[in-house]
């Protein structure tokens, strides 16, 4: 549980690219009834991208601060690689600065590291990074399927989970 730090203009445009930077002037201009409203619309849409996924825990539940651009996540995960999909989803999305992780799990494990992205990184680079060796770039592959497609579709600013090694 903590907060995990993203970068709020890299990520999903869950909003539309035109829309995204609009929703944030109204958000700080808005009366506090339709900043609820527009909280409660980004909230929903991220839990959307999140069970369009494929993930989902008991009782999940995502609300987003506008001003703040917080997302906070609650909810029960089956295990900790489902929990940080779920993180990282909520977080890889424009106009997220950070996540409130607010979630419990089932089975624990020991936490992921997180990665953040820069210009000339590939999965081989950060493999070796943390454990060593790129040849164990699957690994982080792997942990953050299925918001990655391919292992050559990571952008800069994007936050990667980072799993010890079992």
């Amino acid at each position: 549980m903590g907060i995990i730090n993203f970068i709020k203009e890299a990520g999903e445009k869950l909003f539309g690219a035109a829309a995204a930077p609009a929703q944030a002037a109204e958000t700080a201009a808005a009366p506090a009834a339709n900043l609820a409203e527009l909280n409660q619309k980004a909230g929903d849409a991220i839990a959307a991208y999140i069970r369009a996924q494929g993930l989902d825990a008991d009782n999940l539940g995502v609300t987003y601060d506008g001003v703040s651009h917080t997302v906070t996540v609650t909810g029960n995960a089956a295990d900790q690689a489902t929990k940080e999909k779920i993180l990282v989803a909520a977080g890889n999305v424009q106009n997220v600065d950070k996540v409130d992780d607010q979630m419990t799990v089932t089975n624990p494990a020991p936490e992921a590291q997180h990665h953040t992205v820069v210009a000339g990184d590939n999965l081989w680079k950060i493999a070796e990074k943390y454990y060593g060796s790129g040849a164990k770039n699957d690994v982080i592959f792997q942990a953050n399927t299925p918001m990655l497609k391919s292992p050559d579709k990571i952008y800069p600013g994007q936050v990667l989970v980072i799993p010890p090694l079992q």
